[in-house]
């Protein structure tokens, strides 16, 4: 346990050096906006010059998220989330700003894709890089509400204010950047915000448990043979959220290395996704 929490902490460092490097090599020399609030503290850093740095700006904002992550959503995802905003923001204070290429496609590509390789990690190993992933995170737990729509819109702001700022050209630049990083994001981690897990183990009372005892989820378990052994198993069904998928990964591990697990895409839900 102990070896993977120090694994976990060195992927959220790497992951928040990416982002720096990316930021501070590629986007903010290029006027290039990244996704999210890293985007919006460059927007915010833009328009208030030298009264306000991006990683000072980012820590700040991810501030009230923070707090209502670590109400709402569970102690360890808040705390990684909150090392990850940190560690950002102090390597964006820290890494010089330097201007590696003049050719602004260039440099909103390769911006996109290396902050999205430091995002893709920190996902896969549960945690954020803040901002709208808590939001997200806190939306599922709470309502089940789509989170889609709050993405598009903040990010539809900041092109928008790209365009009036530096000129149309670079929003559109700033579009690519944000296709870039989520073509990545995808490839590394998952593009689907809900995911159905099928679990077959001859331990479901006690998966069971560590499942309820970790995630806010709700299990439904089915009968199962297995066609070779003839051996009486379970197969349980449970929905989570992309950010949830370290966990129960993590938890099957733990309980029954042996179970079988298919995880597939969920394209919708209704009735109850969650456990009250």
């Amino acid at each position: 346990m102990v070896w993977l929490e120090t694994k976990k902490v060195f992927i959220v460092l790497i992951g928040a050096i990416l982002n720096a490097i990316a930021m501070n090599f590629f986007l903010i020399p290029a006027n290039v906006y990244a996704s999210g609030f890293t985007g919006v503290a460059q927007l915010l850093s833009s328009i208030l010059g030298d009264f306000g740095s991006t990683g000072i700006l980012l820590f700040i904002l991810n501030i009230p998220v923070t707090i209502l992550a670590w109400n709402k959503v569970g102690r360890s995802f808040t705390v990684y989330s909150f090392l990850s905003v940190f560690l950002m923001s102090f390597f964006l204070e820290v890494i010089p700003v330097i201007h590696v290429s003049k050719d602004i496609l260039l440099n909103a590509v390769f911006g996109g894709v290396i902050a999205a390789v430091g995002v893709g990690i920190t996902l896969k190993w549960g945690a954020s890089t803040g901002g709208m992933d808590i939001i997200a995170m806190v939306l599922s737990r709470m309502k089940d509400k789509p989170v889609g729509t709050y993405f598009f819109t903040l990010n539809a702001i900041i092109i928008i204010t790209a365009g009036f700022l530096y000129g149309w050209e670079k929003a559109l630049y700033t579009l690519v950047t944000l296709y870039a990083s989520t073509r990545v994001i995808d490839a590394i981690h998952t593009r689907h915000e809900k995911l159905t897990a099928l679990i077959i183990t001859k331990k479901s009372e006690e998966m069971k448990k560590a499942i309820h005892d970790n995630l806010v989820r709700g299990i439904t378990t089915f009968p199962a043979k297995g066609a070779f052994t003839n051996e009486n198993k379970d197969m349980m069904m449970i929905v989570i959220t992309r950010y949830e998928l370290f966990d129960l990964e993590r938890i099957i591990k733990e309980v029954d290395p042996n179970a079988f697990t298919n995880i597939v895409q969920t394209t919708g839900v209704y009735g109850f996704f969650r456990r009250d």
